[in-house]
Formats: C-alpha cells, structure tokens, sequence
C-alpha cells in the first residue's frame, strides 16, 4: 500500500493542530503514549483477549474506525523523525493471533520510543500490516477510513475539542 498521500495529509493536519493549539516543543513522548493507547483501544474492541466473555468484536466499521486512529499516530512519529519518505507499507512474515499480534506490536512500538530508527519504524508498520490482514481490512477500506478520520479531526478542532 502507497504511503505519501497518507504522510502528506498527516503532515497538513499535525501542522494544522500545532499551530491552533500554540503547540511549540517535541511531543514525541506525547504522540508515542497516544499510539500505545489507540493500540489498546483497537485491542479493546476486537475483544481478541477477553476469554471471559462471549460477547463477540465489534462491528468493522467501529474496528478500522480505532485501527486509522492509531495510523494516524504512527504517520506522525515518522514525521517527527523524518521518515516520512517511506512509500510503501513494509511487508513482512508477522503471524499469529489477534492477542499475540497486539502484544508484539506493543513491543515494537516501545521499541521504536527507545530507538527512534528506520529499522524500529518499520517494524511497527509490519506488525500494523499482520494486523490488518488478522481483522481483514483492505487497503482501500483503511484509506478511506484514513481520509474519513483525518476530515473529522479537523472539523473537531475547529470545534475546538
């Protein structure tokens, strides 16, 4: 899947919330714990860990809707440390269940934090790959929900959220 339109609409919007928000130092730190909690907000959703419950996943639309929300995070750590020349989605051999694919994607996102390298970034998007592939998200789909996410951050910031 083509990344540079992705990186570019996540450019505009992060430079769209800095300057409304009067934000002038590194967030990093912040942008990184927000990844990890959108992580966990999908992770939530697919109900992929809760043995002790029958309830089954939440609907697609809801799952790629929290799914972008963390894309949106990760394209914008790349961005922060100048790896927004990636065009396309790393490909890799990542298997497993859904609960194992969330916890190692976990790790590597912490990993990326310490690193902050080419290698650590990419890795995250692999495990974003396996699990998108897991849920049965086509690239088109998590395009447009991408776009879809992307227009309603900008209404909610003009909203003032």
């Amino acid at each position: 899947m083509e990344l540079t339109d992705l990186f570019e609409m996540q450019k505009r919007l992060d430079t769209y919330i800095e300057e409304n928000n009067g934000v002038e130092r590194d967030v990093f730190r912040e942008k990184l714990l927000a990844l990890t909690v959108e992580l966990a907000e999908l992770a939530n959703e697919t109900r992929c860990f809760k043995f002790w419950s029958r309830k089954g996943p939440s609907p697609k639309p809801v799952l790629i809707e929290e799914y972008v929300d963390s894309i949106h995070f990760l394209l914008s750590l790349g961005i922060l440390k100048g790896m927004e020349d990636l065009r396309e989605w790393p490909e890799g051999e990542e298997k497993g269940d859904l609960t194992d694919l969330f916890i190692r994607t976990q790790r590597a996102v912490l990993d990326f934090g310490e690193r902050q390298d080419r290698d650590s970034y990419e890795a995250v998007w692999v495990f974003y790959r396996a699990i998108a592939e897991t849920l049965g998200f086509t690239a088109d789909e998590m395009i447009q929900a991408y776009r879809e996410k992307n227009n309603e951050n900008y209404a909610r910031q003009q909203r003032g959220y």
